[in-house]
């Protein structure tokens, strides 16, 4: 691992390019409502907490309060990622708003979002276009791990359940038997993977979400044995086809595709905190502090994050992912603020660990 000063000036770097330069472009406006502005308050947040920076989280309140109305624009999976940040901030301000918007929107999730068939959260866009019967990896980071988060606030297991099963059944349609690493998506219509990319950023929402949310609901559901036994073949997955630099191609079986930082970032973030919940051994440490390595050779002077790929929708051949342009973004800042978060919590000392009710 990398000096703990040298942590901390990187992360906090990485979290003013976030907020300190307004912009109206799509990757890194803040002052919207969606998924890009959503991971990146999420990071934030998690920042905050995970170096004790209270500043951080008191951006994090002051932007849910700037952007609250336009939370009411439209009810989709992607842009429920805002709401992660709601729970955390209700318990540290005790404003009601929080607290009914959450449940409000966690109801909706149970009752009328659309679904495949298969009962998964169909994976639907503010953007005009449809993906029907469609699952995608970014399900999990964008939407569930709201729902987990609003699961332990309330105390309402019928939130954790949904949460449990919606973790599970994402596995299951996506997992690639042969790699045990995840394809982008799933067409349960059609039967098939689309595709079948193998797509670095897909995995890592996933590798990152999954122990955060049964940190989050473990005390609440039983969570099957399948969901530690997928991740950790999926963890160990993911080492196979780390680069020498660290990194993963942006598809991550194709070596001559280019080397992606959000996803990177993202995986390197998922072990520490699969270590964290006692998921994963030792050994990542090494594999980890490499994906450390490459991230930090990635980031300006000023905490611009590069080489991160744009937004990505299931594309129509593997090959059409090599096309997608390369620029900064709230997510490729904010899986790489989480990144360095999680490996300054790990130097700091000894962390706590969750005990997960398995099934």
């Amino acid at each position: 691992m990398k000096e703990i000063e040298e942590l901390e000036d990187l992360a906090d770097r990485v979290y003013h390019r976030m907020i300190d330069k307004p912009a109206k472009d799509w990757g890194m406006n803040i002052e919207s409502w969606d998924w890009v502005p959503g991971v990146g308050v999420i990071s934030i947040l998690a920042y905050g907490q995970l170096t004790g920076n209270a500043e951080a989280i008191d951006y994090v309140n002051q932007w849910a309060v700037r952007n609250k109305h336009l939370s009411e624009q439209v009810k989709v999976i992607n842009s429920m990622a805002p709401y992660a940040i709601f729970p955390e901030l209700y318990r540290i301000s005790g404003e009601r708003w929080y607290l009914e918007t959450a449940i409000q929107i966690g109801d909706w999730m149970l009752k009328d979002a659309p679904r495949t068939r298969e009962g998964a959260y169909e994976h639907t866009v503010t953007e005009d276009a449809e993906f029907s019967e469609q699952v995608w990896a970014d399900t999990l980071f964008m939407a569930v791990l709201f729902l987990a988060r609003l699961a332990r606030l309330t105390g309402n297991s019928k939130y954790a359940k949904e949460a449990e099963f919606q973790l599970l059944v994402h596995l299951r349609l996506l997992q690639d038997p042969h790699t045990d690493v995840l394809f982008h998506g799933w067409n349960c219509a059609d039967r098939h993977h689309m595709s079948s990319a193998r797509w670095a950023r897909a995995n890592a929402w996933v590798m990152l979400a999954s122990p955060w949310i049964v940190e989050e609901i473990g005390s609440l559901t039983p969570v099957a044995e399948e969901i530690v036994d997928r991740y950790r073949q999926l963890a160990e997955g993911l080492r196979d086809f780390q680069g020498e630099n660290g990194l993963w191609g942006t598809v991550m079986d194709q070596p001559e595709f280019y080397t992606e930082t959000s996803g990177s970032a993202g995986i390197a973030a998922g072990w520490i905190a699969g270590m964290r919940m006692g998921w994963l051994d030792d050994t990542y440490k090494e594999a980890v502090d490499r994906t450390l390595n490459g991230v930090m050779e990635r980031l300006d002077p000023d905490g611009t994050v590069q080489g991160v790929s744009g937004g990505t929708p299931v594309m129509p051949s593997i090959a059409a992912y090599q096309e997608i342009p390369c620029y900064p973004t709230l997510y490729g800042q904010g899986l790489t603020l989480i990144l360095l978060s999680l490996a300054h919590a790990e130097m700091r000392g000894p962390c706590d660990k969750y005990s997960t009710n398995v099934s």
